[in-house]
């Protein structure tokens, strides 16, 4: 037997899921789609990985641009892609989805020669196959020969190695040719030919799983008990009959005459959102109890509360809950019915999906934009040219970084935006401001509707938001500000951006050690829980200590605190160091005009030239990094 590399191998469909954004009408009338990656297989192994199990894909994507999302994807969620295979003569597969009513989902599938059903026996490798503990095969991939013999082909190597053989039955009538290509939301036609074909892999698997319409096309017969009688005469699996809101029955023995005679989970009460994915959900929250010989019943749990968690929301694979997400749901007393309104939940869900991690953080911040235009007047310079010297802070990050992820920039949308442009194909991190620079209370620039404005940036842009915010500020200004910070936190949220909060305090009032971690206090005690703090300077070791308790009192899952500059002599800056790298929350810093002030001016005025200034840009940023990681090194951390 071959070492376990991995708990689960999906095979399958690998696709784009188009999503319609306006929710209640048809699909005809939608105006925007949000993309995600998609099809029942794909969406349980993202379902499988974020409960913890390790899972890996087995597939065809197109060699285009929706096929490298899918592999970037699902690397992102922790998915093992070697068996992500690039087909150069076929287009990844795109489906449209909308939500009409908790009734009516229509969808039209885009499959015709797509990549995912030209996967062949050949293409699966027995030492990816073999050393995983099981394989998951979709019956909608048992429509065409090649893909059926590819599937046939994993069971066998699977079983051949002591793997478990998984079958999610997975009826779409459509894509066996049995209704018009406008009703893709239809769930059963009977066709003695789809039941003769999916029975034929009956003998190989150790687990089936279906709603009661795909126990009934599997097992021949309208009548759910019949049908698996029908199953159970080939197979002795355990047999799942997922039923909706009313739960689940599993059956591992013989079928009794009677469904609640069997192994019954019961359903969760919530309101019913989008019923698309929730069975790739279920059979996610299934596998992680069963592949860990956990309790049938506990297995049962975990599938019905994952449905549950899916069905409440937008999207298949984007709402599959994390482990720690299924605890909390399973934990709770009293969910809301409409599940999606419970905000700890929501939070928890938010916070353990993010992707990528930043143990650590420097980041040249070139977002300035008023500064900039007071250097030109100084200089003489036609501001015309800042967006070229701007576009120069990305190739110093680069220069000093080379494709190191603990780096970043800060550039702005309206002189920064070639380096925002350029920054897409680099491994960095990427912040972007929002405010009206200098604006107290705080306005925000561009478009008045502030979602509107986030839904045009890419998603990787980290929305960052400077308010000049004290805690002791009068009621009305603070009480103004607050209600910007936590509509931008809800724009955020819904256009799926993190969000950068940086809280200046010391241009409204007299700061202490309190002052900072009181502000946060009161942000926290709102609502706000942003994804990263940017906060100024202090050489006070308590000052940073507060600040750390609080965030880990309010925001466990919180990215953490970077430290701003104020403009700060490179001396001074150094120096607080010591103290804020005390602190774990701490991750580094975004620095600007300590770094960039005498290169912008130098290079505006025609003293020094690109190359001269990027060299200028990269020795300073230089600086402060290696400052930042030896007073890391003075306080145990590592470089």
């Amino acid at each position: 037997m071959a070492e376990q590399q991995l708990d689960l191998i999906t095979i399958g469909r690998s696709c784009i899921d188009l999503y319609g954004e306006q929710i209640g009408g048809r699909l005809e009338d939608m105006g925007s789609f949000a993309k995600y990656i998609g099809g029942s297989p794909t969406n349980t192994a993202v379902g499988a990985a974020r409960l913890g199990l390790r899972s890996g894909v087995l597939t065809r994507v197109g060699a285009d641009h929706f096929g490298r999302f899918i592999r970037e994807q699902l690397a992102r969620e922790q998915v093992d892609t070697r068996g992500v295979l690039d087909d150069p003569e076929r287009l990844t597969a795109l489906v449209f989805l909308g939500i009409r009513d908790p009734d009516t989902f229509p969808l039209i599938f885009y499959r015709e020669n797509c990549a995912d059903m030209a996967l062949q026996a050949s293409d699966v490798d027995a030492g990816f196959v073999g050393a995983a503990g099981a394989v998951l095969i979709n019956g909608t991939h048992l429509s065409r020969d090649n893909v059926f013999e590819a599937s046939v082909r994993a069971c066998e190597i699977a079983r051949a190695h002591g793997g478990k053989v998984v079958f999610d039955i997975d009826y779409r009538p459509v894509l066996w040719g049995l209704t018009a290509k406008d009703m893709g939301e239809n769930r059963f036609v009977a066709s003695d030919a789809v039941t003769a074909r999916l029975q034929r892999v009956l003998p190989l698997c150790d687990l089936i799983v279906g709603t009661e319409e795909e126990v009934h096309i599997l097992g021949g017969s309208t009548d759910t008990i019949t049908a698996l009688r029908a199953i159970r005469a080939q197979s002795d699996a355990l047999l799942v009959c997922k039923r909706g809101p009313l739960g689940c029955v599993a059956f591992p023995d013989a079928i009794p005459d009677r469904l609640d005679q069997g192994v019954v989970g019961q359903g969760f009460s919530v309101d019913v959102f989008n019923v698309l994915g929730a069975g790739d959900a279920f059979m996610a929250g299934f596998l992680r109890g069963w592949l860990r010989n956990e309790p049938l019943a506990t297995s049962c749990s975990y599938a019905n509360a994952c449905g549950a968690i899916v069905v409440s929301r937008h999207g298949c694979s984007p709402a599959m809950p994390t482990w720690e997400e299924l605890q909390q749901f399973l934990a709770s007393k009293n969910p809301p019915f409409r599940l999606r309104d419970d905000a700890a939940l929501e939070q928890t869900h938010w916070a353990t999906t993010r992707t990528g991690d930043w143990p650590r953080l420097t980041v040249l911040a070139m977002d300035h934009r008023s500064q900039f235009e007071a250097l030109c007047e100084k200089t003489g310079a036609d501001p015309a040219r800042i967006p070229a010297f701007k576009a120069l802070a990305l190739k110093a990050v680069d220069r000093l970084a080379q494709g190191d992820t603990g780096f970043g920039v800060l550039l702005d949308g309206r002189f920064g935006m070639r380096g925002l442009e350029a920054a897409a194909d680099y491994p960095y991190w990427i912040g972007r401001p929002i405010e009206l620079p200098g604006s107290c209370p705080l306005e925000f620039e561009s478009s008045a509707d502030v979602a509107t404005e986030l839904a045009s940036w890419p998603r990787n842009h980290v929305v960052k938001c400077l308010a000049f915010y004290h805690p002791d500020d009068a009621a009305d200004l603070r009480e103004r500000q607050e209600r910007q910070l936590l509509r931008l936190q809800d724009a955020a949220r819904k256009t799926g951006h993190e969000l950068l909060a940086e809280i200046i305090a010391s241009r409204n009032g007299e700061v202490d050690d309190m002052t900072a971690s009181r502000a946060i206090q009161r942000l926290y005690d709102l609502g706000m829980k942003p994804d990263w703090w940017k906060l100024e300077p202090s050489d006070s070791v308590q000052a940073w200590r507060n600040i750390e308790a609080t965030i880990e009192r309010n925001d466990p899952h919180c990215r953490g605190v970077v430290l701003l500059g104020l403009s700060a002599p490179e001396d001074e800056l150094i120096s607080s160091f010591q103290a804020a790298a005390a602190v774990p929350v701490v991750k580094g810093f975004a620095v600007g005009r300590t770094i960039f002030a005498d290169a912008a001016e130098r290079w505006l005025s025609g003293a020094i030239d690109d190359d001269a200034a990027i060299d200028d840009l990269a020795r300073r940023f230089r600086v402060l990094v290696d400052a930042w990681h030896a007073a890391k090194i003075t306080h145990g951390a590592t470089a």
